[in-house]
């Protein structure tokens, strides 16, 4: 019998807020809002109450993300004027900056 290559070591089945946070590149006070909104499902466990995110919720809110951008890029075509604030004439939008 040949033995077969251990696979990855999987790794904890939760996460605290900090390590969603890294794996994000977001600040914790990011993730704890996309937590309270409910975006991403988590529990809140022993007497302090902290909160933890299933490495699967992790996994599927990513995926989720990478679908609902799918989506917007597909209906919001790269080039056109309304997609871009300097050749439209709206400076304020900041819906697409990374500063949530």
């Amino acid at each position: 019998m040949i033995a077969s290559a251990p696979g990855p070591t999987p790794g904890p089945r939760f996460l605290q807020l900090a390590d969603v946070a890294e794996t994000l590149n977001i600040s914790a006070a990011q993730v704890y809002a996309l937590v309270r909104s409910g975006d991403l499902p988590a529990i809140k466990i022993g007497g302090r109450g902290q909160w933890r995110v299933e490495a699967s919720e992790l996994e599927g809110y990513i995926a989720r993300m990478y679908d609902e951008t799918r989506k917007f890029v597909g209906t919001h075509k790269f080039g056109k004027a309304e997609d871009d604030p300097a050749r439209s004439g709206d400076t304020n939008d900041t819906s697409d900056t990374d500063e949530g």
